[in-house]
């Protein structure tokens, strides 16, 4: 059995590049070790499925901070405007959301990936399920084949890795394909966990005193050695029994994870603002005022809204004040330590929930040995990769799945030139 084009995956990125290696004429064949394709899009978006981000590609480079640079020349090619033109031809109508997240009308995660599959019915790209590849072959110094985990071997002209990092393994990802590319020659990155929950040992965490509460539109920081922001995100968060999570956490974590490793550090501090429009001053003018208006009323009173209520008292209680108390009889020094607290409440946190737990793979095959614009190897003929297994990382909210599927179009474009070109020179 030969193809020109075999794909290995049949996640987002393996089910692009198949779809567009189809599209060139190539014979192609994927495969996948599970029993269905398409299972980490099945349940992207919380099953709802966020194919793409509308924002302008500047963008969406910053929302990928690990090596999204190298996506520029990609982009010029095959962009996120592109993405969306590919979904409505396939049938599927797309919507706008926050932040630029698109979705399918249907809301409906399945309702994507059936309309991959069908296409790649159309274009008659055979589909090898429950079929894991045990090894790749590699023939003077070209990929060749690659080799069933029952022993077979499959012949093609050139073959596309696209399965995916070590995030997430229940959907198949479990990092086959690093040793694959190493023995291609090429280099593997250190790998860790991004979007991921971060974990403490703060006495608060331990007791479970501020567990399921959530934080609306806070500053989360992550501070230096020498106390000052590496990054800040400005989003929702939430504690957890074992530290913090939400949206602002798992963007924050993995600047913790980098953090701990350029400084050697047990523990990284994070800041967390929870009135991030008020500068302190300005509120410690505000609340005082709102004690001399009512200097007889209690305290948690007077300081209803400011904060959510349990927020509110366990921040009073930090700076050693009864919530019950008059407002007139709190000393101007309390209110004033108060006030800090709500700007800059800070967590001592020592890492994060592991990898398997972790929404994205940091790290990966190194970019520097990659084609920009073609995901092709430098160092191996016929050889090509696109989506997690790359050192490319970005934020959820549909970043991560535009370079998978950005990645997964160059990768099964090229292949398939490649493999024709070889029929030409054979």
């Amino acid at each position: 059995m030969e193809f020109d084009v075999i794909v290995i995956g049949g996640g987002p990125s393996g089910l692009m590049a198949s779809i567009a290696a189809g599209e060139k004429g190539a014979k192609v064949l994927l495969i996948d070790k599970g029993d269905k394709l398409g299972r980490k899009l099945a349940i992207s978006g919380g099953g709802r499925c966020n194919v793409t981000n509308r924002l302008p590609i500047e963008e969406i480079i910053k929302h990928l901070p690990g090596n999204g640079k190298f996506l520029y020349s990609a982009f010029s090619i095959f962009s996120n405007e592109d993405i969306i033109r590919f979904f409505e031809k396939l049938g599927i109508e797309l919507k706008e959301e926050d932040h630029g997240r698109m979705f399918p009308v249907s809301d409906r995660a399945q309702s994507v990936v059936d309309a991959l599959l069908e296409k790649l019915e159309q274009l008659h790209v055979r589909v090898f399920k429950n079929c894991p590849v045990d090894d790749v072959v590699y023939e003077n110094g070209q990929a060749a084949a690659v080799i069933l985990k029952d022993g077979s071997k499959i012949k093609a002209k050139s073959i596309v890795i696209a399965v995916g990092g070590k995030s997430v393994p229940h959907t198949g990802s479990t990092g086959d394909g690093y040793a694959w590319a190493e023995k291609a020659g090429h280099t593997v990155t250190e790998l860790f966990p991004t979007e991921v929950p971060i974990t403490s040992n703060e006495p608060f965490i331990q007791t479970k005193a501020l567990q399921g509460l959530s934080l609306r539109d806070i500053d989360l920081s992550v501070l230096n050695p020498k106390g000052k922001p590496i990054i800040t995100h400005r989003m929702d968060m939430i504690f957890t029994h074992f530290g913090i999570s939400g949206p602002a956490v798992l963007r924050c974590s993995q600047f913790v994870v980098k953090a701990m490793k350029k400084w050697n550090l047990k523990e990284v501090t994070m800041n967390l603002d929870a009135l991030p429009d008020k500068k302190e001053e300005e509120l410690f003018q505000e609340i005082v005022k709102l004690v001399k208006k009512e200097p007889k009323k209690s305290i948690k009173n007077t300081l209803k809204g400011i904060l959510p209520e349990r927020y509110l008292l366990f921040l009073l209680e930090l700076n050693e004040i009864d919530s019950s108390e008059q407002g007139g009889t709190i000393s101007n020094e309390k209110i004033r330590s108060f006030s800090k607290s709500c700007k800059q409440f800070t967590i001592n946190v020592n890492g994060t929930l592991p990898l398997e737990k972790a929404f994205v793979t940091g790290g990966g095959i190194t970019v520097k040995e990659v084609e920009p614009q073609t995901m092709g190897s430098k160092l191996m003929n016929g050889l090509y990769f696109c989506g997690e297994i790359l050192d490319i990382h970005g934020y959820t909210g549909g970043y991560n799945i535009t370079s998978a599927l950005v990645t997964g179009r160059l990768a099964g474009t090229n292949a398939a030139h490649f493999a024709r070109e070889n029929v030409n020179q054979a």
